[in-house]
């Protein structure tokens, strides 16, 4: 069978929660096509569901590295990295994504959770404040993502106290 035929199954698998399906799939793409970005991504996909944290830090460290104008590479490097090792780790991967991306409002957002994790809260409302210029929706979603409480809690405090 033709590995784009591969791929295609275990993308059908993975859409219907098939995870040792999709991975028998993608076991039997040959290795020579196994350094394609296609391939990759279907890879990222099956590990990300399989919550295989550390693999999926190193495959999309890969993908980032080789294809940098993708920022959902780095998105999802960041995250795997996060849970693998910290949210330390997590941020200075997106931190070098700006570069790449500098209007991405995704970006700026997980830094923003990031920072408030780190009681970076300067740093926080920053890059809140610029995910909110990118794409308004983020506004919405500051107002109940659970990493940035930290800085809802001390911008409530303050607001209380008149600063």
């Amino acid at each position: 069978m033709l590995p784009k035929r591969r791929l295609s199954h275990a993308k059908g698998y993975l859409e219907l929660g098939m995870l040792a399906e999709a991975a028998e799939e993608l076991a039997k793409v040959p290795d020579s096509e196994k350094d394609d970005l296609d391939f990759l991504s279907v890879r990222l996909a099956l590990l990300q569901e399989q919550q295989d944290w550390p693999a999926l830090r190193d495959h999309a460290g890969d993908y980032a590295h080789r294809a940098p104008g993708e920022a959902a590479a780095w998105v999802t490097w960041a995250y795997a990295a996060r849970r693998a090792d910290s949210i330390t780790a997590a941020q200075k991967i997106l931190l070098q994504a700006i570069p790449h991306h500098p209007a991405n409002g995704t970006i700026q957002f997980n830094l923003a959770c990031y920072a408030a994790q780190l009681g970076e809260l300067a740093d926080a409302r920053h890059h809140l404040d610029l995910a909110i210029a990118l794409d308004k929706e983020f506004a919405q979603a500051a107002t109940t993502d659970p990493d940035l409480a930290p800085l809802r809690k001390k911008e409530a405090g303050d607001a209380a106290s008149g600063s």
